[in-house]
């Protein structure tokens, strides 16, 4: 009988093809201008993202070139697209260049120019191009306060448009005399195409009092002069975009990880693509269900999967290492108590837990066991945020390297008769 760790990778592997931008601007491609046509973009699938429009676009006769902003380590070979790298989650000054030189792109584009647009999960970060009276520096000591505060990736973002000058709907103002087309693979819940990146070619109405309210909620003091910022940044009319055209989602990906499941003979059961919540919490959850499929067959019966995507969160309290999925599946683990029939697999489809080297992490009824015999007590990594520790001292990382797409967490959970 197959292994359950095979079984949990092998879904995983199936979610990640199923997330990868190949093949998928066929039938989606715009007419050739009879200008330039200029690709911009930003996110951790964005080179992946350009080298595959560079090909559909080269079968369809045409040429382009232009500039995209990746993570490091992220990089693809690509024909005449350049390929910069910059750091996620907090942004730097390779990003903050990067992003001046694609808005710079942006505005020199004419009306017999067509602007394609390549965003996908990590573009906030990486597309780092502080508003008037902002500097980069104010903007990764709160890119840090966010990340630590708990706040869900909508409200993050909703705080780093307000002090942009290429967030929310302003790269699609900059080019707006040329054609622009947008292409998205989503990572937030919901696939908000606004919220995807924060939204560079999404015109939106930018509220500042909506922004001061998240700072205020999670109690996170800013400066007086970035406070001046927010409130200057207010949109009200914005502009008219483009074409969106959505490539990859959360769901397609577990989808994609169900079909397989059922051809391996187990039953499948999506639970949602847009799961949120601190991850300790969501934890404790999806044990109980779990624990209700194996006694009961509700809501689905064993053998079976039980599948989720979104994002959750952590408030971080501890000085540890670990991830979001890292923290979910040692919840996960510690509230199912060894239940021998049940493993389970929690990763990044970007390939980064967190600010990791690992994706993710498994599980299955012998973790617990196992850590008592080496003299590790997972209830205190958890307590102090080190899920990455104690999964990294029982060998139980799932390691990939950037897998050049990103659609969010892949949680799965295998439940056997």
């Amino acid at each position: 009988m197959t292994s359950d760790r095979d079984i949990l990778h092998t879904l995983f592997e199936a979610a990640l093809h199923a997330a990868l931008p190949d093949g998928k601007f066929d039938g989606r491609l715009p007419e050739r201008p009879k200008g330039r046509t200029i690709v911009l973009g930003a996110g951790k699938a964005s080179a992946r993202m350009a080298a595959t429009f560079e090909d559909a676009w080269a079968r369809s006769g045409g040429t382009c070139e232009g500039l995209v902003v990746t993570r490091y380590g992220h990089a693809v070979p690509t024909r005449s697209v350049e390929i910069v790298e910059a750091a996620h989650p907090v942004p730097d000054e390779a990003g903050l260049q990067a992003a001046r030189r694609i808005l710079a792109l942006a505005q020199e584009a004419g009306p017999d120019d067509l602007v394609v647009c390549l965003m996908s999960g990590g573009a906030s970060a990486l597309l780092s191009l502080p508003a008037e009276g902002v500097t980069l520096a104010d903007k990764q000591a709160l890119n840090r306060a966010l990340l630590k505060s708990g706040a869900p990736i909508g409200e993050m973002n909703l705080v780093r448009k307000s002090l942009s000058a290429i967030k929310g709907g302003r790269l699609a103002a900059a080019a707006g005399r040329a054609q622009l087309v947008t292409y998205l693979i989503s990572d937030v819940p919901g696939d908000d195409p606004a919220s995807i990146g924060s939204g560079p070619t999404i015109p939106e109405k930018i509220d500042p009092e909506a922004a001061l309210a998240i700072l205020r909620r999670y109690g996170i003091d800013v400066p007086s002069h970035v406070l001046q910022a927010i409130r200057a940044s207010a949109v009200a009319e914005p502009v008219a975009g483009g074409a969106v055209h959505m490539l990859a989602t959360p769901k397609m990906a577990l989808d994609a990880a169900a079909a397989k499941a059922r051809e391996l003979g187990l039953n499948a059961l999506v639970l949602g693509d847009a799961l949120e919540g601190e991850a300790r919490e969501v934890g404790r959850v999806m044990a109980g269900i779990a624990h209700s499929a194996l006694m009961h067959g509700e809501p689905v019966g064993a053998p079976c999967v039980l599948l989720s995507g979104g994002e959750t969160t952590v408030t971080v309290r501890g000085q540890g290492r670990g991830g979001r999925n890292a923290e979910f599946l040692l919840s996960l683990a510690l509230s199912l108590k060894g239940e021998s029939r049940i493993s389970a697999i929690a990763c990044d489809t970007d390939g980064i837990d967190g600010s990791e080297d690992n994706a993710g992490v498994w599980c299955d009824g012998s973790l617990l066991e196992r850590a008592r015999a080496n003299g590790i007590d997972l209830a205190a990594h958890l307590e102090r945020n080190d899920a990455y520790t104690a999964f990294a001292q029982l060998d139980r990382l799932v390691v990939t390297g950037p897998t050049l797409t990103n659609v969010n967490d892949f949680r799965c959970i295998l439940i056997r008769p």
